[in-house]
């Protein structure tokens, strides 16, 4: 497969698309990021490389973040996670609260702001030092000990996440919530704000799509078919709910986030990153979302 062609005629067909859309509005940190960025990198099994663009720009992947919490607290609790977080995609925007109120605290899935929240919760609860574990997590999977939280983002995003604390708030009401909410927001939001750049963030994806090689970094492992079930979890879920869109039009597990970025991957073939601070009215890159259906139909390959 000739992926430098490839990533090559997916740039020029998605110039069209380099105007729509914005930058998140409602945290002020990200209105500071260039708009008219675009980076892509796809990295496959046999450790081959391809990118274009702006690709070793660092921006925060923000929920992308969501499935790297979701690997640590599934290595560690096993099955008995799904008693606090459910997994069917929501149908509703990922910070909603009338769900979350209907479902008596219970969020549909770890993927969307609620289920991502009780994640941060029960990661407090069973690591020692769980900005730093989270952080050295991350690290061993790209293979970078230069990776950092942006404290300057997560301070924005605590000063204007005023939904994010009524959703914590909601979820402690229910009894979901183990420790004290500002903790749980705290070190959310730190999550969120991680930094990485296209090339970075293909290759912490890059075991979710490789089941040959065993999912073990640190004190984090997980079995070939936790590994099958997060992905499960990526395809349906992944996108706010804009995920059955994704579905028909791209076909590969993976998540977005509202700093523009989507990481998705193509299981024993490849994990793929992309970058473009302009989102849709769902909160997913126009770019991104146009070029992985590109590369999808391109290839002629997806998981379908």
């Amino acid at each position: 497969m000739n992926y430098t062609n490839i990533l090559q005629e997916i740039y020029q067909e998605i110039q069209p698309y380099a105007t729509m859309g914005a930058p998140a509005s409602y945290i002020p940190e990200l209105q500071r990021v260039t708009p008219d960025r675009y980076g892509i990198c796809l990295y496959t099994i046999d450790r081959k490389e391809y990118a274009m663009g702006d690709c070793d720009e660092r921006f925060s992947i923000q929920s992308i973040s969501k499935v790297l919490s979701l690997a640590m607290g599934f290595s560690r609790m096993g099955d008995r996670l799904w008693k606090r977080i459910g997994v069917e995609p929501s149908g509703n925007a990922f910070n909603s609260i009338i769900q979350l109120e209907m479902e008596k605290g219970i969020p549909r899935n770890p993927l969307i702001n609620a289920g991502a929240l009780v994640m941060t919760d029960i990661l407090l609860s069973i690591l020692s030092d769980p900005e730093e574990e989270y952080l050295a997590f991350v690290r061993q999977l790209c293979g970078c000990k230069e990776i950092e939280y942006n404290d300057s983002m997560a301070t924005s995003e605590r000063e204007t996440g005023f939904l994010n604390a009524a959703i914590v708030n909601m979820l402690k009401y229910y009894g979901n919530i183990e420790n004290d909410v500002e903790r749980v927001l705290s070190f959310y939001f730190r999550q969120c704000s991680v930094e990485m750049n296209c090339r970075e963030l293909s290759r912490t994806f890059l075991p979710f799509a490789d089941h040959t090689h065993p999912f073990s970094f640190g004190d984090t492992s997980l079995t070939t078919s936790q590994v099958k079930r997060i992905n499960a979890i990526m395809q349906t879920c992944g996108f706010y709910d804009e995920a059955g869109e994704f579905s028909y039009l791209v076909g590969l597990p993976g998540k977005s986030g509202v700093g523009g970025g989507i990481a998705a991957i193509c299981p024993r073939k490849y994990s793929v990153a992309v970058w473009s601070p302009r989102l849709n009215a769902k909160g997913n890159s126009v770019m991104g979302m146009k070029a992985l259906e590109l590369l999808t139909t391109k290839t002629a390959i997806s998981i379908f």
